[in-house]
């Protein structure tokens, strides 16, 4: 009898972790830059720019998911400064006097936004990441540094940290 009461209790249980598990709902992220960025993304090119917002987009959306934070939350994040390590195809256009293997700078990302949590709470975002030292940036690719700033921004997000300074 005993274990027919066990079984019943945990089936029960299971019910409710795979209701709970079916009600959570997986952040919503949007992604932009901002108008005061958008002349500096231009020369950065349409094409580099949009890989950056999906970047960002899919290392936020894997972070949180794989830590299961932020469930049911609305993430609208603003890019407000990207760098590069090497220059994008654009720049290597409008300036051919630049080499794409030995032209390498600080590259980074700044990143604004807000959180509304799934309480209607609203935290506000802002993370910046810039290589500190341009012997960091030999070896890298185009866009290493704003990967970083991405994978740093998401981990402190799954956190709960939305303002790094």
């Amino acid at each position: 009898m005993r274990s027919i009461a066990k079984m019943t209790l945990m089936a029960s249980a299971l019910s409710l972790v795979t209701a709970t598990a079916a009600l959570a709902q997986p952040a919503a992220i949007n992604v932009s830059i901002s108008p005061a960025f958008a002349a500096d993304a231009a020369k950065l090119g349409e094409r580099d720019v949009n890989e950056q917002i999906a970047d960002l987009t899919r290392q936020v959306e894997r972070t949180l998911n794989s830590r299961d934070a932020l469930d049911g939350a609305v993430i609208n994040l603003v890019i407000t400064d990207l760098q590069p390590n090497r220059p994008t195809m654009q720049q290597l256009t409008d300036r051919p006097g630049l080499d794409s293997m030995r032209s390498v700078s600080i590259g980074g990302a700044a990143i604004e936004g807000d959180v509304t949590l799934a309480d209607g709470t609203k935290q506000d975002v802002k993370f910046q990441y810039y290589t500190p030292n341009i012997r960091d940036a030999v070896g890298t690719a185009t866009w290493t540094d704003a990967g970083r700033a991405y994978d740093r921004l998401a981990r402190n997000l799954a956190e709960g940290r939305y303002i790094t300074r």
